[in-house]
């Protein structure tokens, strides 16, 4: 009888924990455990909040990078300076520009006897004008009562035309007279006119020359010759 008692005791205490382990079992699966409700809690919040942190603002900061940077784009384009233009130059009328002939009224001309060599006399002429003039052939001259211009030594003809810059000057040399004296009908003459020729050689142009001579007169004679307008002083008085 007591064995049976016994038996029957082990028998509801183990019905008993099967009973209260099936409660708890059932506990567990409706969600209505303290613990599980909190850890459900804490895993929807984390989940949510880690969603939002790092979808949104992460996608607005792309956004406005990009339209910030078209922004300055667009500004910088359309406040581009134009390109900037060269300033322009003043030209200088052609007519200012163009060489002339060089004659009396553009140029000084001075004339002056030399010692050697004996019985010639070098005529400068220098340009005082603002434009390059030409010095064409050589200078028709005529001293006081000459009836013609003396011939041209044609051996002393450049190999291009004079030509004087403003202030430069050209020369040419007048043999006066025969150095041995084998000249005729020789004279003093006390004046001098010196006419240009134009580039046609036709004719004097402009106005003519009139340089002083020395106070007691030049002397000539019929051999008189004139060299060709030269660019150097030693070309003239060569001759």
């Amino acid at each position: 009888m007591s064995s049976f008692r016994t038996a029957r005791t082990r028998l509801a205490g183990t019905a008993a924990t099967a009973v209260l382990a099936a409660l708890s079992l059932t506990a567990c699966s409706d969600g209505t455990g303290t613990h599980d409700e909190g850890a459900a809690l804490t895993g929807s919040v984390s989940g949510s909040t880690s969603g939002s942190a790092s979808g949104s603002p992460s996608g607005s900061t792309g956004s406005g990078a990009a339209a910030d940077s078209a922004g300055s784009e667009a500004a910088v384009t359309s406040k581009a300076p134009a390109t900037a233009k060269a300033p322009a130059t003043s030209k200088v009328p052609a007519s200012s520009a163009k060489p002339v002939t060089c004659e009396g009224s553009n140029t000084r001309t001075v004339a002056a006897p030399l010692n050697r060599p004996v019985n010639h006399m070098l005529l400068t002429v220098t340009n005082t004008g603002s434009r390059t003039c030409f010095l064409y052939g050589y200078p028709s001259v005529r001293f006081t009562d000459a009836q013609s211009e003396p011939p041209v030594i044609e051996d002393s003809q450049p190999q291009a035309v004079v030509t004087l810059q403003p202030g430069e000057s050209g020369y040419a040399s007048v043999n006066l007279s025969a150095t041995d004296g084998s000249g005729s009908n020789g004279y003093t003459a006390d004046s001098l006119t010196v006419y240009f020729y134009g580039r046609s050689m036709s004719g004097s142009v402009g106005a003519a020359a009139r340089p002083s001579l020395p106070a007691k007169g030049v002397y000539i004679d019929d051999s008189i010759k004139v060299t060709y307008w030269q660019q150097s002083m030693d070309d003239a008085v060569s001759w």
